[in-house]
């Protein structure tokens, strides 16, 4: 049987160049992404990671996706425990994303929100529960999805990130400009 990786290789068109890894970053970071921490509680302890591959896949019923890297320390525990928590951070949780990308912050030390056994941050735009429902291998990441359990969100100014750093939203757009 072969990995989704030599499937990959074996699909791709040979008459075309490989993709450089860097070149496909820089431009994917193109893409303006809000930016979530993604937790799941094993054992009573909460675990966290910073994660911009967050999406809506489904209304009917209710599902999300989170991408993460397969060699990933969260890719292992929602293996095991089935279930995350999504919290879409504000603008002013940037110390919050960095904590959880793997950076500890001298002093921070998060608190959280539990709802159904979840673990959300409070101050967060969003908060998502999910129980996993599916994966698929996709390259080096596994694709999780979660059917939503517990929605709750409030007001206030997302962080964003693009091209590789933080950035404000700018909501000086002309309302009028457009037609619906």
């Amino acid at each position: 049987m072969r990995t989704s990786r030599e499937r990959s290789a074996a699909s791709a068109p040979p008459h075309r160049p490989a993709i450089d890894p860097t070149h496909f970053r820089r431009t994917m970071g193109r893409f303006t992404s809000g930016v979530t921490v993604v937790t799941t509680v094993e054992s009573g302890h909460v675990h966290g990671m910073t994660a911009n591959g967050f999406l809506s896949v489904s209304l009917e019923p209710p599902l999300v996706l989170v991408s993460l890297g397969r060699a990933s320390k969260m890719a292992a525990l929602l293996a095991r425990t089935g279930r995350y928590g999504v919290s879409v951070l504000s603008d002013r949780q940037q110390l919050h994303s960095v904590h959880f990308a793997g950076k500890p912050v001298p002093g921070l030390a998060p608190d959280f929100e539990f709802t159904d056994g979840l673990a959300f941050l409070p101050g967060s735009m969003a908060r998502i529960g999910c129980d996993v429902v599916d994966t698929h291998e996709a390259g080096d990441h596994i694709l999780y999805i979660g059917h939503v359990t517990h929605l709750a969100h409030s007001d206030g100014e997302p962080l964003v990130f693009f091209t590789g750093s933080y950035r404000a939203l700018h909501t000086d757009i002309d309302e009028g400009f457009f037609t619906y």
